[in-house]
């Protein structure tokens, strides 16, 4: 093989191992991310937006010095230091992380703030050397101006196929096998190794010191105090804390919003679980068939078995790692006429032909509610799933005196239903119930009055607080229902005024 020829396929592995990872450190940093941040669309923009800003930044450099010192050896020491940088990041991010989310936990706005700051000095630096590469790359390789093109075209096909690799193999594989940490080592040590094709075999020690730190045990992705559980499944960031009184809550992400709770000695969590448990008395029949979709780790199912025994519940929950944490540190697997199905909240429904006397729908990732879980199309397909004489009941965030996000999911859920109501069962949270049946005030009233006496409390504070919200204005649809835009605007506002998503309870009985 000749010079020019082995010269050329070294450019080529390079470039295609900087590919893989320029875009192997994005994903596998929003998974670095979660636990502190969340995963919300604001995130990833923050995120996709640096991580272009550091490409074209180094498309820039690269090309300078490459016209000034066009040397092999300075490009391929320019990726073995992106390899370190990469390698460092997962080391270097907790003290980090936790300083930069030190007093932003309260406030959701901090995760603007916070995931831009993180991102910029811990991810920036090895992807502005990584974007260096290609241009590099190009003015090494082309000889002459006639084939500067075929070049070119050459080079970028193979860093984007590259790409795609580093996009996959992270996602799909490395980090559900072996976790954040050692997956940046090992996007880390094949960077490295294509580097070796510039700076020769000798400096594969560096990659294989680089896989030897895969043995070094990952540290804890966000310390906390009681700390039972923690794992990074497909689909979020898994953590499962015991507090000194004996409960467990269940984090997802970003570790702020507590998705499911447990408490050996009762069912009744003061949480807005229990405002759920009031709503079955306003079918005036008995309790026969409920859908929970968002079940996570089972607290409402659990809850519904004790006060309303001779329900069938079918919960519905994405993630079957959440589920199975349900089962070993919430009690789920006791409840004995639960029915957990993994799958997306509307694909069951679209799949199932049950009908149900309540659908709860709990699959809001608070504050950010899922669009397709908002739209008219899915209210729709609810509707058609209820029994006559139905309820659904949502979980809807918000912040006190911001009503945009319950209004228009509220004018969305009434363009599908002839009678919607809202009750503001906690400050940061309220309940839209749509019924498919209309009940006057009395009425209303009247069915309240029945029920398991332990949720009288609710039940009075549910007759005393709700209040209807009239159809009128545009309904959302899946073509276009701007939840994302309207919860950051109140988000942000609420953050700016120095509000604290501290946290509520229910006045509830235990």
């Amino acid at each position: 093989m000749g010079a020019g020829r082995r010269s050329r396929l070294a450019l080529g592995a390079l470039v295609f191992g900087a590919g893989i990872g320029a875009l192997a450190t994005e994903i596998t940093a929003s998974r670095l991310l979660a636990p502190y941040f969340g995963s919300s669309t604001i995130v990833w923009s923050n995120l996709i937006g640096i991580v272009l800003a550091a490409l074209a930044l180094g498309y820039w450099l690269g090309g300078r010095i490459a016209d000034r010192r066009p040397h092999p050896g300075l490009l391929g020491f320019i990726v073995l230091g992106a390899a370190v940088f990469v390698a460092l990041i997962p080391f270097v991010a907790e003290p980090f992380l936790d300083l930069t989310v030190e007093g932003l936990d309260q406030a959701s706005a901090g995760a603007v703030v916070g995931s831009f700051v993180a991102v910029l000095l811990l991810c920036a630096p090895p992807v502005v050397l990584l974007g260096m590469v290609s241009p590099f790359a190009i003015r090494l390789a082309v000889s002459e101006i006639a084939t500067a093109g075929s070049v070119a075209g050459r080079l970028y096909a193979l860093s984007t196929g590259g790409s795609l690799l580093g996009t996959f193999l992270p996602a799909l594989v490395l980090i559900p096998a072996i976790g954040t940490q050692r997956t940046f080592l090992v996007i880390a040590a094949l960077i490295a190794a294509s580097s070796c094709f510039l700076l020769g075999p000798r400096y594969l020690l560096v990659s294989g010191a680089l896989v030897a730190l895969v043995a070094l045990p990952p540290g804890v992705a966000k310390p906390t105090e009681g700390l039972l559980h923690e794992e990074t499944s497909y689909h979020q960031y898994i953590q499962v804390v015991e507090r000194p009184d004996g409960r467990r809550l269940l984090h997802l992400n970003e570790g702020v919003a507590v998705h499911s709770l447990w408490r050996e000695d009762a069912v009744l969590t003061g949480g807005v679980w229990d405002a759920f448990l009031a709503v079955p008395p306003l079918l005036g029949r008995p309790l026969e068939r409920v859908a929970i979709l968002g079940n996570a780790a089972g607290t409402t199912a659990r809850a519904l078995g004790v006060f309303y025994p001779g329900a069938e519940v079918d919960g519905v929950e994405l993630d079957p790692a959440v589920s199975r944490v349900g089962r070993e540190y919430f009690g789920m697997g006791e409840i004995a006429r639960l029915t957990v199905h993994d799958a997306d909240a509307r694909p069951y429904l679209r799949s199932t032909d049950e009908e149900y006397d309540l659908v709860v729908v709990d699959a809001y990732h608070q504050p950010y509610v899922p669009f397709y879980l908002a739209t008219r199309e899915f209210f729709r397909l609810v509707r058609e799933r209820l029994a006559p004489g139905g309820i659904v009941a949502l979980n809807v965030a918000g912040v006190p005196g911001d009503r945009r996000l319950v209004d228009a999911i509220g004018r969305t859920l009434a363009a599908e239903l002839p009678q919607v109501l809202e009750w503001p069962a906690l400050r940061f949270n309220t309940i839209v119930l749509g019924l498919t049946e209309p009940l006057s005030a009395e009425e209303l009233s009247r069915r309240l009055r029945d029920g398991p006496a332990e949720l009288a409390v609710l039940r009075d504070l549910l007759a005393r607080d709700v209040s209807p919200i009239e159809p009128g204005g545009t309904p959302w649809t899946d073509d276009r229902a701007p939840v994302e835009w309207i919860t950051d605007r109140m988000i942000v506002s609420y953050a700016a005024e120095g509000g604290r998503l501290d946290e509520d309870y229910l006045p509830t009985r235990p």
